[in-house]
């Protein structure tokens, strides 16, 4: 899976081709995704070069090639959306309605469910996460509420205090929404992922490490989405 910035590049620099057969400039990249400086478009070209999208050609200045297209397109992937913009989900209540029928004999409950690993996420300085598949871990179904579920690979040692050392592997319920103290895999300027205690600061949002060698980060309105909440962790020894 691409992260949102990585798919808007990737296409962008995939029509530009097609209609020009000249790749943009950084420059041009850089306005088209609307960053403030071209390290974070270096940043995103590195990433579809190591997941084998792009291929940057070797001794021709701005020349890179589309590899290949994703095969198919993360929920929430195929239009950009304004940042600080939000889609509630309704559930319909009952409210009103006649009881419903007696449910049937639930069936007999899989010994595991099989959860996808997306990568690596960061207890430390913030790095790329939500990537490609890479793997998948057998869950017990009991570790696991309503929704939708993957796992990451912890790097960096900034939530120690909490619980969660380099190596571990986390299990996230996807969201977009948290309560101020949860513990979420956030995602700054839609470039930078990390997993941070969140702290609701009026209409700022601060990440909280759980390691006092770390500072706590405060971000304006509309600079950090939530992509989902710690549930539970795995740990080898």
């Amino acid at each position: 899976m691409l992260t949102r910035k990585q798919y808007e590049l990737l296409m962008f620099i995939h029509e530009r081709l097609k209609e020009t057969g000249v790749p943009p400039s950084f420059d041009e990249m850089k306005d088209a995704l609307d960053l403030r400086s071209k390290s974070g478009i270096h940043r995103l070209i590195t990433a579809l070069e190591e997941r084998g999208f792009i291929r940057r050609l070797p001794n021709r200045a701005r020349a890179m090639e589309v590899v290949r297209l994703p095969d198919s397109i993360a929920p929430g992937l195929g239009a950009p959306r304004p940042r600080g913009s939000f889609s509630p989900e309704v559930i319909e209540g009952s409210l009103g309605k006649p009881a419903p029928a007696p449910a049937p004999a639930p069936e007999p409950v899989a010994a595991s469910t099989e959860i996808p690993v997306m990568g690596r996420i960061a207890a430390g300085v913030p790095i790329e996460a939500i990537q490609t598949h890479s793997h998948s871990i057998s869950v017990p179904p009991e570790l696991l509420g309503k929704g939708e579920h993957y796992a990451l690979e912890v790097r960096g040692d900034s939530m120690i205090e909490a619980g969660i050392l380099d190596g571990d592997t986390v299990l996230i319920r996807r969201t977009e929404s948290a309560d101020s103290g949860d513990i979420v895999v956030a995602l700054v300027d839609d470039e930078e992922a990390t997993l941070k205690r969140l702290r609701k600061k009026g209409a700022s949002i601060a990440l909280e490490a759980a390691n006092p060698a770390y500072e706590t980060r405060i971000f304006g309105p509309g600079r950090v989405r939530v992509q989902g909440k710690l549930v539970s962790l795995f740990r080898r020894y």
